[in-house]
C-alpha cells in the first residue's frame, strides 16, 4: 500500500507543526501556532538586519584599523604626497572650505583577515538565521494555508518595520 502525500494546499486545522506533539485541537491553539509562525518570521527578518548593520560596523571598524605606524617605515600620507601617480582634486568642506587632497582608492578583491571578534559572531549569527528560515521552510511545507499565510505576513511585517535597515550590497 503506497502512502503518497498529495502536494497541494489544505485547510486542516489538525497540521502538526514541528512534531506529532504540536498539532492544534482548537481554532485557538491553531491561531496561536499562527501568531507563534508570524513571529518567527518577524525574527528572521530582525536576524537579516542584524546581519546587515553588524557587516557595515564591521566593516567600519576595519576602515580604521587600516592605517597604523609601522616602525621603520613612512606613514601613509606622506607615502601618498610623494606618489606621483597619485590623483589630486578639491574638496569642499563642511565648512565650504576648498581644500586640496588626494583621491587614494581602496584596494578591491582583498579579503580581511580573519578576526576572533567579528568571525565567530557572525558565524553564529548565520546558524542561527539559518536554522530559523529552516523552520519557516518546514512549516511552508506543511502545505497549510493557514501557516503559509502567516510566515507571509511575518516577513511582510518584518520587512516593513526593519526592511530599511538590509542593505544587500555586501552580497
Amino acid at each position: 500500500m503506497e502512502l503518497a502525500m498529495a502536494m497541494v494546499f489544505q485547510t486542516t486545522q489538525a497540521t502538526p507543526l514541528y512534531s506529532n506533539d504540536w498539532t492544534p485541537r482548537s481554532a485557538g491553539t491553531y491561531a496561536g501556532t499562527c501568531i507563534f509562525l508570524i513571529v518567527l518570521a518577524v525574527m528572521f527578518r530582525a536576524l537579516l538586519a542584524t546581519k546587515s548593520m553588524l557587516e557595515h560596523r564591521w566593516a567600519a571598524a576595519a576602515m580604521s584599523r587600516r592605517y597604523v605606524v609601522v616602525a621603520g617605515q613612512l606613514p601613509a600620507a606622506e607615502r601618498i604626497q610623494m606618489d606621483p601617480n597619485a590623483s589630486t582634486g578639491t574638496l569642499v568642506s563642511a565648512n565650504g572650505v576648498e581644500e586640496k587632497v588626494r583621491v587614494v582608492a581602496s584596494l578591491k578583491g582583498q579579503t580581511a583577515p580573519w578576526r576572533f571578534s567579528v568571525d565567530l559572531p557572525r558565524a553564529l549569527l548565520v546558524m542561527v538565521t539559518a536554522g530559523v528560515g529552516y523552520l519557516l521552510m518546514l512549516a511552508v511545507m506543511t502545505m497549510n494555508v493557514g501557516y503559509f499565510m502567516s510566515v507571509l505576513a511575518g516577513v511582510f511585517v518584518g520587512d516593513v518595520v526593519l526592511g530599511r535597515y538590509n542593505h544587500f550590497n555586501e552580497h
